[in-house]
C-alpha cells in the first residue's frame, strides 16, 4: 500500500494558527486558559490539549529583523521510537505512513515522551490524587486519514502551506519547491532544504525550510538506541499486551461474578 504524507511548506505560512483551530475542532480538544508572555505564541507549549501550534522566532538578517514560523507537532517517523519502546501496544506503526494512537490501551508509563527525538508526545493528567495519565498526540487525524480524506489541518490552511498524499508526490512536489526557493531572483533562500525524507525511516510529515533546520529547533540528524528499542519491541512489548488482555479478562469475570451474586441476592429477598 502507497504510503501517505503530509508537507509542511514554512515558506508559505502567514501564522494564521487556522490549523491549530481546526485541529481542536475535528479532535474536540479543549480551550486553554494562557496568560500574556511578551510574545505571539499562544499557547506557549504543547499539551494533552493542543497537539499542534505555531511558533515564532525573531531571527536578524541583513535586512532586519524578519520572522520563522514553525508549526510543531507530531512528525510520523517511519522507524518510529515511541511505537518500539510502548509496552502496551497504544502507539502503533499504520501501514499508510503514520503512528497511529490508542488512548484506552495507554497505560501511561510516558516512554513515549522520553524516547521522542523531537520532544512531542504531552501526558494528560487523568486522576490528580493517583498521578494516573495517559499519552497524547497528534495522530495525523486517523480517523480522517483512513476514510481518505486529508487532515483537518491540511483542509483548513489558506495559503496552501500544508499539502497531503502520496509520500512519493509530496516528495516530489517539496523538492521542486526547494529548488525555486534556492533560486529566488528577488529573495533568494539559498539554504532551504526539504526535511524529513529519510530521517528515521522517512518522516510522515516533512517540511520544506527556509533557512537551516536549527532554526527552527530541529534536530539536523536525530538518532535513538534502536538496539535497545527493538529488544524492548520484541520481548518485552508482547508482555505488556498480555498483561492488557489479562486485565479485560478479570474485568469480564469481575463482572459476571457479581451480576450472578446479585442475581442470587434478588431471589433470596423474594
Amino acid at each position: 500500500m502507497a504510503k501517505i504524507a503530509m508537507l509542511i511548506d514554512l515558506s508559505k505560512c502567514m501564522a494564521c494558527r487556522s490549523c491549530q483551530a481546526a485541529c481542536k475542532e475535528w479532535n474536540d480538544l479543549q480551550a486553554e486558559t494562557t496568560t500574556n508572555r511578551g510574545t505571539y505564541e499562544n499557547p506557549p507549549d504543547l499539551s494533552a490539549n493542543t497537539w499542534t501550534r505555531i511558533t515564532f522566532r525573531e531571527v536578524a538578517a541583513s535586512e532586519g529583523v524578519h520572522w520563522l514560523f514553525f508549526k510543531e507537532q507530531c512528525l510520523h517517523c517511519g522507524e518510529a521510537p515511541c511505537v518500539k519502546v510502548c509496552p502496551t501496544a497504544a502507539l502503533k506503526q499504520n501501514e499508510l505512513g503514520f503512528v497511529s494512537f490508542e488512548e484506552e490501551l495507554c497505560n501511561g508509563c510516558a516512554y513515549c515522551t522520553s524516547f521522542c527525538p523531537f520532544g512531542i508526545p504531552r501526558m494528560n493528567i487523568v486522576n490528580r490524587l493517583t498521578g494516573a495519565a495517559t499519552a497524547s498526540k497528534c495522530t495525523l487525524c486517523q480517523d480522517r486519514v483512513t476514510a481518505g480524506m486529508a487532515p483537518a489541518c491540511v483542509k483548513a490552511c489558506p495559503t496552501g502551506a500544508l499539502a497531503f498524499g502520496s509520500r512519493e508526490e509530496i516528495i516530489a512536489r517539496a523538492e521542486e519547491r526547494v529548488q525555486a526557493l534556492q533560486a529566488g531572483q528577488s529573495a533568494s533562500r539559498p539554504n532551504a532544504s526539504l526535511y524529513g525524507t529519510n530521517i528515521l525511516g522517512g518522516l510522515g510529515v516533512l517540511y520544506v525550510l527556509p533557512e537551516a533546520p536549527e532554526s527552527y529547533g530541529l534536530p539536523r540528524n536525530p538518532q535513538v538506541n534502536l538496539a535497545f528499542s527493538s529488544f524492548w519491541q520484541d520481548l518485552l512489548q508482547p508482555l505488556g499486551e498480555v498483561a492488557i488482555g489479562a486485565t479485560l479478562v478479570g474485568l469480564g469475570i469481575n463482572w459476571v461474578v457479581s451480576r450472578r451474586m446479585a442475581r442470587q441476592k434478588e431471589a433470596q429477598d423474594e
